[in-house]
């Protein structure tokens, strides 16, 4: 028998003496509030058939179920009953056999969800996992309860702490699942269900489970898990709170685990780390949409590329398209400069064999993919040109020139710059339409971000075959315009520049990466500058300094170090000293320098409390955020966050700069930057967009909206 009428979220079936029913709730078959009810329902009504002796749960489509239904987040759908903690728990007491057919991603509420049935079967290329704590919540619906009874202490804390997801051949091991069948062809589960009933088989449920191992053992797990997570993930709460949780199965029976979990788990999701997480999440989905560029939009196929410069930044371009099995070939002029850039390639992939993470057949493959040249006709036959050579715009030009002639027609011809006019480059081609910007970040075949510079002229298809493009080689691709430094580096100017405005005026290097490092940043911005390396930030500056204004406020201390050799870790030297690693040391020296630039400046060094040197820091990137949406570079607000979160290392728990901004309150940013207005002149005039969203007590995320709507 089928129920299949339009609308339903699940589907009853019948088979012989199973009832099947099938989640059709897509794309991901989500729990809300409408399977939710249903799901309950169709269980009645299978449970007062004398005919039917055992329920299959399964999904239509692809998977099984993708977790809760994130949209209902924060809202009184979510509040609906049965929640998912009761419908897991209707499950669970169920008196007739249930069995969760797994496949696909089978995340968070769903694998909860599977947990509640007596026996689970899943399809061979299946995952599941309990990612909640990466939207700073815990399981809310028993996964701390269930998991730990199930598989053990250790190895449930490790999936419900980190939110990693396991394929089936690993769930199967840990006892996760029960069998991996060929469940797209239903006659293989049915077979096992039948199977159970033959044998006489009854429900088992994990609530009358005990967690394994000695009370000793187990208080030594959780301290070295607690240990673990506040050494690493500094400020960050929801793991704690997922480690408190599990831990109750310690010392609380299942039903006071299930209701301290429900406790822990509102609270969590009322929490600003968990509005930031959503935020995040969502932002990451909006970055694809352009509001002028049609969705369905054709976009020009690129299925092989062209790198121009075998440099740090060329190879590790190279890198990304082969890590994507995607053919590219890296151009140089000389051989000794390819060479060098193919070692440093292959010298690359064999770090992360030698670390397990890459097979020798698989580094083989990526190699393969990448075809060194001297060549500059080799690049004929690419479907994308990125230049990668020195970040200087007469070298720009030059080698523009050249793909002008060379790249075959409807190529995409990309500048690979992180400051330089992107329209300037395009102004010496024939095909202006066919250039933009690509600023992949460094190293590029590890970091994630993909600014996307759209010039005057770009096409749109363009833009929109680009971003398609960043997807395929696992990039978010963030659209931005033309300006120098672009949004990221933009705003980063100004966060730098204040980090040496107060060693000038007080505090020392230490003393700022501390605070900003404390604020959930794995590197202040000293200690950032030293592993990138001053001499990028010097040429940078020595650039800026020809159009700098002369009343400018201008710190030298950057010049002085470099003029000493300094240039961060890979000499051994910058605004700290290195000592055959990658730990930074307080340099006398160069406090040295800095009291002697404070002596010069006729200062006198005073204590600057943390506070103000958050502030100073943090405000006036957010500022420059603003202007950047005023200017019309950024579209969104939230694209600036994604910007931060996957380039600059913002924390994500955070949300990103100008989602913290909201957080906090326009005003109170506005107020402060007003202050510093009077005490430092100009440079700390709030922006227009800032102060008339402060004035209205409106956000940012609000001028977002808005921005959508039009």
């Amino acid at each position: 028998m089928i129920n299949n009428q339009t609308g339903d979220k699940v589907l009853f079936e019948s088979h012989e003496n199973i009832a099947i029913l099938i989640i059709n709730n897509p794309p991901v078959n989500a729990l809300s509030k409408h399977v939710r009810l249903e799901l309950a329902s169709h269980l009645k009504r299978a449970e007062s058939d004398q005919n039917i002796d055992a329920v299959i749960i399964c999904g239509a489509g692809k998977n099984l179920c993708g977790g809760a239904d994130i949209r209902e987040f924060n809202t009184p759908d979510r509040e609906v009953e049965p929640m998912s903690r009761d419908l897991v728990n209707l499950i669970e007491d169920f008196q007739k056999l249930v069995i969760a057919e797994i496949r696909g991603p089978t995340f968070g509420g769903g694998l909860e969800l599977a947990l509640g049935c007596h026996y689970r079967v899943a399809e061979a290329d299946s995952f599941v996992g309990l990612p909640e704590v990466l939207r700073g919540v815990i399981p809310g619906a028993g996964g701390t309860q269930r998991l730990p009874r199930l598989i053990g202490l250790s190895p449930a804390l490790d999936i419900i702490t980190s939110g990693k997801s396991l394929s089936a051949e690993n769930a199967l091991k840990l006892g996760i699942i029960d069998e991996i069948l060929d469940v797209g062809l239903r006659v293989d589960t049915i077979s096992f269900v039948q199977k159970l009933i033959g044998e006489g088989v009854g429900p088992r449920r994990i609530k009358d489970m005990e967690v394994g191992g000695s009370l000793d053992e187990n208080t030594v797990i959780i301290n070295n898990f607690s240990d673990k997570i506040k050494k690493t993930l500094r400020g960050v709460k929801a793991p704690l709170l997922c480690l408190e949780s599990v831990s109750n199965t310690l010392s609380l029976s299942f039903e006071e685990g299930l209701k301290t979990e429900a406790e822990i788990s509102k609270k969590a999701m009322a929490s600003e780390e968990s509005r930031a997480l959503v935020h995040a999440f969502f932002s990451e989905r909006q970055v694809t949409k352009i509001p002028d560029i049609p969705s369905d939009i054709k976009v020009r196929p690129i299925r092989k590329a062209a790198v121009i410069g075998a440099g740090t930044m060329g190879g590790g371009i190279a890198m990304s398209f082969a890590n994507a099995g995607l053919p590219v070939t890296l151009i140089e002029m000389s051989p000794e400069n390819l060479e060098k850039g193919m070692n440093r390639i292959t010298q690359n992939y064999s770090a992360t064999a030698k670390r397990g993470r890459l097979s020798s057949e698989e580094m083989k493959n990526r190699l393969n993919n990448i075809n060194p040249s001297i060549n500059y006709s080799d690049m004929k036959d690419a479907d994308i040109v990125i230049e990668a050579v020195f970040e200087e715009m007469e070298v720009k030009r030059s080698v523009f020139t050249q793909i002008d002639l060379l790249a075959k027609e409807n190529a995409v011809l990309a500048t690979n710059t992180s400051t330089l006019d992107v329209d300037e480059i395009a102004g010496v081609t024939n095909r202006p339409e066919d250039v933009l910007g690509t600023h992949f970040f460094s190293p590029a075949n590890v970091m994630t971000l993909l600014e996307v510079v759209r010039g005057k002229m770009t096409s749109k298809d363009v833009i929109a075959s680009v971003m398609a493009m960043a997807k395929k080689i696992n990039k978010v691709g963030v659209v931005v315009g033309v300006c120098d430094g672009f949004v990221g580096n933009r705003m980063l100017a100004p966060y730098f520049r204040q980090g040496d405005f107060l060693i000038e005026e007080g505090a020392m290097p230490q003393d700022v990466d501390r605070v900003i490092e404390e604020f959930g940043f794995r590197m202040g911005p000293f200690r950032v500058s030293d592993m990138a390396g001053l001499d990028i930030s010097w040429a940078i500056e020595k650039r800026r300094a020809e159009t700098r204004p002369e009343d400018e406020r201008y710190s030298p201390l950057l010049d002085r170090i470099c003029e000493l050799g300094r240039y961060g870790q890979k000499t051994g030297a910058g605004w700290y000293r290195y000592e055959g690693d990658r730990n930074a040391i307080p340099d006398p020296l160069v406090e040295d320098l800095i009291n002697s630039r404070s002596r010069e400046m006729v200062l006198n060094r005073r204590t600057i409390q943390d506070d103000e040197i958050f502030k100073r820091c943090l405000y006036s990137m957010i500022n420059e955020g603003a202007k950047i949406l005023e200017e019309g570079l950024a579209i969104r607000s939230s694209d600036i966050d994604v910007i931060w979160l996957h380039g600059y290392g913002f924390p994500r728990h955070r949300g990103g700069p100008m989602f913290y901004a909201d957080l906090i309150g326009l005003r109170e940013v506005c107020d402060v930057l007003q202050q510093y207005h009077k005490e430092w002149g100009d440079k700390w005039e709030p922006a227009s967009l800032l102060r008339e969203l402060a004035n209205s007590g409106s956000s940012f995320a609000d001028w977002d909206n808005k921005q959508m709507k039009r």
